[in-house]
């Protein structure tokens, strides 16, 4: 997380990213969570229990690498789901947050095992690269954790199988920036294929896109052109 931010910014941070999740429909009742890491090698994360419209910065709960709280209100535990956060933190030192949501659109295409791998929208080539399908895991054991460990290695966001939408980030905005960027293309590759098809971008200008992450300090992990077999 960004250092030159301080822990009560960072926690209205979480809060802020929460409430705008609800607000767009990505989560219902208690579903969805985040989580951030912080400077001491401790990490913030959302509690369990709660919808994600009534989170305040108080409710949040500070834990350590094993999940075991630190700080927090009595009687408040992090999200069920802390071990695919920790997952993602351990496997990649750059990650300084995760945000997983159940965006529509976007977990649609993960219900019916569908990929976003189409390379048709110059933003998302920039941004996010081809998203997966991660396989089926069930929610709060280690089968998560590990059906992502793979994935993790070169991508900052996922398809659940099942499930929802996945994302990391150096900082808690980026990583939301991640989910805005998916729900998008996930509607815009819905209403391409309404139409009659995608018209995808050629393997040249795709490189040619790839290359251009720097000039927009786009940083993390999205491979250039990479395809997975569809259901």
């Amino acid at each position: 997380m960004d250092k030159q931010l301080d822990l009560a910014q960072i926690k209205d941070a979480i809060c802020d990213v929460c409430h705008k999740m609800w607000q767009l429909g990505w989560v219902a009742a208690n579903d969805g969570n985040v989580s951030v890491r912080l400077g001491d090698g401790t990490f913030l994360a959302t509690p369990t229990g709660i919808s994600k419209s009534f989170i305040t910065p108080e409710k949040l709960v500070r834990i350590d690498e094993t999940g075991a709280v630190l700080e927090g209100l009595e009687g408040y535990r992090p999200s069920s789901e802390i071990k695919m956060h920790l997952c993602c933190y351990r496997e990649r030192e750059d990650v300084g947050a995760v945000v997983h949501a159940h965006p529509p659109t976007a977990t649609g295409y993960a219900v019916a095992n569908r990929a976003l791998d189409e390379y048709s929208m110059i933003e998302s080539v920039i941004a996010i690269g081809s998203v997966p399908v991660t396989p089926y895991g069930t929610p709060s054991t280690d089968e998560v954790p590990r059906a992502i460990t793979p994935y993790l290695q070169e991508h900052d966001v996922m398809l659940l199988q099942n499930h929802g939408a996945l994302t990391v980030g150096a900082d808690l905005i980026t990583a939301y920036y991640r989910m805005e960027t998916l729900e998008l293309f996930a509607k815009i590759s819905l209403t391409a294929h309404l139409l009659g098809g995608a018209q995808e971008i050629s393997r040249e200008n795709i490189d040619r896109l790839c290359s251009m992450r720097a000039q927009y300090k786009v940083t993390g992990r999205h491979p250039g052109y990479k395809k997975y077999n569809k259901k």
